[in-house]
């Protein structure tokens, strides 16, 4: 026979429960694939039920009906205990499945009198997992007082006692070797003798409370058939049997041989239910099938729904999921994991479906809990990755939206909507119905990310923009102010206020409609603005403390000016005519005045007394000194100005004072000097010496002007020498040596000096050799004695000609031998003036 029908002992004789067996059993069978459509039968009856030839025993019955392959027992080897212990097998042929038991014989020799307790426990464990039991039983016994199915019934109401399940379980007394009686009538005498025997029961053994008044009807339902005898009426007997077998077809359906299906257990479950309920009873403990029931569906659900998330957490499907999300967003995130959870809990409700309802929908919260715990973190992740794309599409919105020149708040604006409304979208296509995840939580994080990142990017256009105008009121006021400054005048400040309003209103005017495109508060504009405003006047008060550091060099200058220019602006020539005690005042003045500008800030147009107080105090002190009265205090003995505010003061009083004696001090060698110039001047101009001068050299040069008059040839020799040393002064720069020192010059001129001198001497003899051949009308051009050095110091050191250094002037004086021009002596004497007064 196949292993599908094969029979293996489920409980050996020492009430061992074999799991492997079990296991490989419904393995083989598939059993656990058959949910609550399947039967258990099993049958009862006194050990070797059947004649002594040939009879049909229980296992002979089941084998015949079922096409079962119990062993049975060898009548020539007499009678004994042929099943030990509770054998189980398939049912062949049988439609649903069925499972039938043969269970030990109840009054067997082998166990002894007395030792009833394994068959009161295997007839306890038969009517507790069982939905049919047949019990096997003479024909002839049936209304004996005595007979042999008095211990049965026994065993049954015992095990009925201890039971007390709302299930009912089918009784099927199979009645033997039928005799001529009718079936109708052996019926009733034994449904008598099963109420009796029930009745005379529960007097010796109380029922509990709850089942104290419930009739036997409730506990089961009992059903009567008769087989002939095996041995006379085989046909008829074969015939009666397939009738018998045909009543197992169908039995768990509405009306059929199997009844109550109330406390069935699910077929996947029969391993676990079969061992607990052994357990319990190998303990001697109450059996109550309906905590039984729900433990078998507590402890297999369980196992389902582990084995469903053993699988979910395997799945590549999820695993490819997980890994993607870790990437980044996954489209149609919710869609997939939906898909696999209901794909899960779909197979757990298949195969949790014939257990316990409660059990069965609380362990599939736990598994839908549990399984919602596995993908959370993914689920967060991908949330995680929304949230950062939404916030750097917000990002880039923006820098795209500014560069378009849309209003900054108008751009944050729709840009926060935009990805808000996006972040939605995206965050309902990651959510599953089974689920109700709240993503609220993340998109306040992400709320609070675009308003920071608004923020940021508001405080940094406004500091940029403010930058901005910053610079160019820096660059409209700084250079055209210090220009001012430096021309100072006495509309200086005047000036400089029309240059700050009208440049400060420009900028604030564009300012402010650079503002208005951030939609800030009134009070923030207006501080912004403010603010730009008071850095404008910063400029111009920083510019004004630089200059004012600077005073006392403008003041130096402007006198300077004044004092060396005339009123055309012309270089001022000292010659002796000059008013140089008012031209040094009014340059004084002009200084004063200088400083008086630089001394506070007048943006505001406030008149002050500065610029009279400077010049009555410093400029006419001893006017003043002289008018005042020795109780009389200096203005100028102060650290403030009177009208104007320490804040805009740029130049104390005490401080102008002092300035005022550090510049007459330095000044003081400017006027000086002038002086000097003028009186140089006239001295140079003068026609004649002094008349004692002039006395004085008639008479002590009397004598050497009478020699030179008796002999003129000294006089050539003089003018000869005055010609030669002359021309080496020029050919030397005896001036240009001289000016690193003596020893220098003198140095230098020792070198030079007899080079020069053949030099000069050369150039002499050349001339004379060249002019005999020239023609005599010839008369050549004066050498410019300028060109002739920088040849002579360029080219040939030792060239320079003693004609060409005496080619400065314009007279010239003819050779009478060669016809070459020279200098007059007059004009060589003013050539020297000259040189010498420069």
């Amino acid at each position: 026979m196949d292993d599908e029908y094969n029979s293996f002992q489920l409980i050996d004789g020492d009430g061992e429960f074999n799991v492997l067996g079990v296991e490989q059993f419904m393995k083989a069978t598939k059993l656990s694939e058959c949910g609550l459509s399947y039967a258990v039968v099993s049958i009862m009856g006194p050990q070797s039920s059947g004649e002594i030839f040939r009879c049909p025993g229980k296992s002979t019955l089941l084998n015949h009906c079922f096409g079962t392959d119990f062993r049975e027992m060898d009548a020539l080897r007499g009678r004994s205990q042929t099943t030990k212990g509770i054998w189980i097998s398939k049912c062949r042929g049988i439609d649903p499945c069925t499972v039938v038991m043969d269970l030990e014989g109840t009054d067997g020799r082998e166990r002894g009198e007395d030792d009833t307790a394994f068959e009161k426990q295997s007839s306890l464990f038969a009517l507790a997992i069982s939905d049919i039991v047949l019990i096997n039983m003479w024909c002839h016994d049936i209304g004996r007082e005595q007979a042999a199915n008095k211990p049965l019934l026994k065993t049954v109401f015992q095990v009925m006692m201890r039971l007390f399940s709302p299930r009912k379980t089918t009784l099927l007394f199979v009645i033997r070797d039928r005799t001529r009686t009718p079936l109708e009538h052996l019926e009733p005498v034994l449904r008598e003798d099963i109420q009796k025997a029930c009745s005379i029961f529960s007097f010796l053994v109380a029922k509990p409370e709850a089942h104290k008044d419930t009739l036997l009807s409730e506990f089961f339902n009992v059903e009567v058939t008769a087989l002939s005898s095996y041995e006379e009426k085989e046909e008829q007997f074969h015939e009666q049997v397939a009738e018998l077998r045909q009543r197992f077809m169908h039995s768990i359906a509405p009306g059929g041989l199997a009844g109550d299906r109330r406390g069935v257990v699910p077929a996947s479950g029969f391993s676990f239910s079969g061992q607990q309920i052994w357990k319990v009873i190998r303990e001697n403990k109450d059996l109550d099938l309906p905590a039984h029931k729900v433990m078998v569906a507590t402890v297999r659900c369980e196992e389902i729904a582990n084995e469903k998330l053993s699988h979910l957490t395997s799945d590549q499907r999820w695993l490819e999921l997980e890994e993607a999300v870790q990437s980044g967003p996954v489209s149609g995130f919710g869609k997939k994991l939906e898909s696999l959870l209901d794909a899960y809990i779909s197979e757990y409700d298949k195969e949790a479906i014939y257990f316990d309802e409660g059990v069965r929908t609380a362990k599939r919260k736990q598994l839908e809990s549990r399984a919602l715990h596995l993908v959370h973190p993914t689920y967060q992740a991908l949330l995680g990755h929304i949230r950062s794309k939404f916030l750097e599409k917000f990002k880039n919105d923006m820098e795209h939206s500014l560069k378009n020149r849309k209003g900054f708040a108008a751009s944050v604006r729709d840009c926060s909507q935009s990805c808000i409304f996006e972040f939605d979208q995206a965050c309902a296509d990651a959510t599953i119905t089974q689920a109700d995840w709240d993503f609220s939580k993340v998109r306040e994080k992400l709320h609070r990310d675009i308003d920071a990142h608004g923020i940021s990017l508001r405080n940094g256009k406004l500091s940029e923009l403010t930058n901005n105008y910053e610079e160019k009121l820096t660059e409209a006021l700084a250079e055209p102010v210090e220009s001012l400054f430096e021309a100072s005048g006495t509309d200086t400040w005047a000036s400089i206020r029309i240059l700050y309003n009208r440049e400060t209103g420009n900028g604030l005017s564009e300012f402010s409609a650079s503002l208005s495109g951030f939609e800030l508060d009134n009070v923030t504009s207006d501080e912004k603005i403010a603010n730009l405003k008071e850095f404008a006047r910063s400029v111009v008060v920083k510019k004004a403390k630089e200059e004012a550091g600077k005073v006392l060099i403008r003041m130096k200058d402007r006198f300077s000016t004044v004092f060396s220019h005339d009123k055309d602006s012309m270089p001022r020539v000292w010659t002796g005519k000059e008013n140089v005690r008012k031209i040094t005042k009014d340059a004084r003045s002009a200084a004063l005045k200088l400083l008086a500008v630089m001394a506070c800030i007048r943006l505001d147009d406030k008149s002050d007394r500065i610029e009279s107080t400077l010049l009555s105090e410093l400029l006419d002190a001893p006017l003043v000194q002289v008018r005042k009265s020795p109780t009389s205090t200096d203005p100028l003995a102060s650290s403030t100005w009177e009208e104007v505010s320490p804040s805009n003061t740029l130049i104390t009083p005490v401080q102008c004072k002092s300035l005022w004696r550090q510049f007459k001090t330095e000044t003081e060698y400017t006027v000086t000097q002038a002086i000097s110039a003028q009186e140089a001047h006239k001295r140079s101009h003068s026609v004649l010496p002094p008349p004692w001068a002039i006395l004085a050299i008639a008479i002590l040069g009397f004598n050497e002007l009478m020699t030179l008059l008796r002999n003129p040839l000294y006089l050539l020799v003089i003018f000869v020498v005055f010609l030669v040393s002359r021309a080496l002064w020029v050919q030397l720069d005896v001036a240009d040596a001289f000016q690193n020192g003596m020893l220098s010059g003198i140095l230098s001129l020792s070198t030079k000096f007899v080079p020069t001198v053949m030099n000069l001497l050369r150039k002499l003899a050349d001339e004379g050799h060249a002019q005999p051949t020239a023609p005599q009308t010839t008369q050549h051009q004066p050498l410019d004695s300028q060109s002739f050095r920088r040849d002579s110091q360029s080219h040939v050191p030792f060239s320079n000609p003693v004609p060409d250094a005496l080619s400065s002037s314009s007279s010239t004086v003819s050779s009478p031998k060669s016809g070459v021009e020279y200098p007059a002596t007059s004009h060589m004497e003013a050539g020297t003036e000259a040189n010498c007064t420069s």
